[in-house]
């Protein structure tokens, strides 16, 4: 029984990480997609009206064009710092497990930029970008924005795949983490079993 709690306990913990690793500084949490920028939550949400009117998207867009990101602060503090916004070719080859760490190591980000939003202090709480893709293909996001009272700079970064879906990996890795378990627990029991039928 404490093996079946077992692999239960480890099913559960990896189900809860896989949002995290799929989606860098983006997470799903019931159903909405949370832009977390240091201690910092906003509600990020991705349109394509003319391909897709009213549609909502996260982080995954169905192809090129016309493409409209809206950040609405969660915290008061966003409000009063500026906060800029960067879209670059994804360079860094880590795909959906990018981290900000991977675009500090790129250097010249300029280079591969298509987009930037200069820092701009929103005091409504909405930051609304408009970018036309000329081409599908996997980029990243990254959004900075500093503290209201000293001199930190907090930033995020998350994969846009547009067009093809990228493998879900990290779902994949879940599976494979169940399909484990599941052996251990299976062979565990027929160890109990032959120890049972070997005292008997």
């Amino acid at each position: 029984m404490r093996y079946a709690l077992s692999s239960v306990v480890i099913a559960l913990v990896l189900l809860q990480s896989v949002p995290v690793m799929a989606a860098g500084g983006l997470v799903l949490r019931n159903d909405v997609c949370v832009l977390t920028i240091g201690f910092y939550d906003a509600h990020f949400t991705a349109y394509q009206p003319d391909a897709r009117g009213n549609e909502e998207f996260c982080e995954h867009l169905p192809g090129a064009g016309k493409t409209i990101f809206v950040i609405d602060y969660l915290h008061r503090s966003l409000k009063e710092v500026p906060v800029d916004f960067r879209i670059i070719r994804d360079v860094t080859g880590k795909g959906q497990f990018v981290r900000v760490e991977d675009i500090e190591a790129i250097g010249d980000l300029d280079a591969h930029t298509v987009y930037y939003q200069e820092p701009v202090i929103r005091t409504d709480g909405t930051l609304m970008i408009e970018h036309d893709f000329a081409a599908e293909g996997e980029y990243v996001g990254v959004v900075t924005a500093g503290h209201p009272s000293n001199d930190s700079i907090y930033s995020a970064a998350f994969p846009l795949s547009l067009g093809a879906s990228r493998f879900p990996w990290a779902y994949v890795a879940f599976a494979g983490a169940l399909l484990l378990a599941a052996t251990f627990l299976f062979l565990m029991k027929r160890i109990g079993q032959s120890d049972r039928a070997a005292t008997a």
